[in-house]
């Protein structure tokens, strides 16, 4: 399934135990939010790799052990518990999917003021149903 599959399902009630996607969508808000997550990789010193994801082009990496670092361990372990897996699994899955969302959820360069993921996503749908 395509990311845009997933953040379809995720917003209209379809998604399925093997897609990771309403998890972490749930878990970012728990989180205060992507600009509040970017802000802690941005704390560490990884303004790049925030603009990567930001921008068009290439999503620069973060490996699983850097994202439990720089979010802690009962952050990834809460993300963990809604996707009924280990904790080193939940932040491999973060390291994967969490760039490509926020990427996805910022094509003009930054994410919503608002945090606001269902809002947000909703208004990327529509640009790519009914353009």
């Amino acid at each position: 399934m395509g990311l845009l599959d997933g953040v379809t399902n995720a917003l209209v009630g379809q998604g399925t135990s093997s897609s990771p996607h309403q998890a972490i969508f749930a878990w970012i808000e728990e989180q205060g939010g992507c600009e509040s997550i970017l802000e802690k990789f941005r704390a560490e010193g990884l303004e790049n790799t925030v603009q990567s994801w930001l921008t068009s082009g290439d999503n620069l990496p973060l490996t699983s052990e850097r994202i439990t670092a720089i979010l802690g361990s009962p952050a990834v372990q809460s993300l963990a518990v809604k996707l009924g897996v280990d904790t080193e699994k939940a932040s491999t899955i973060l390291a994967e999917y969490l760039p490509k969302i926020i990427d996805t959820l910022s094509p003009e360069g930054r994410v919503s003021e608002r945090n606001d993921l269902v809002s947000a996503g909703i208004k990327l749908l529509e640009g790519k149903l009914y353009s």
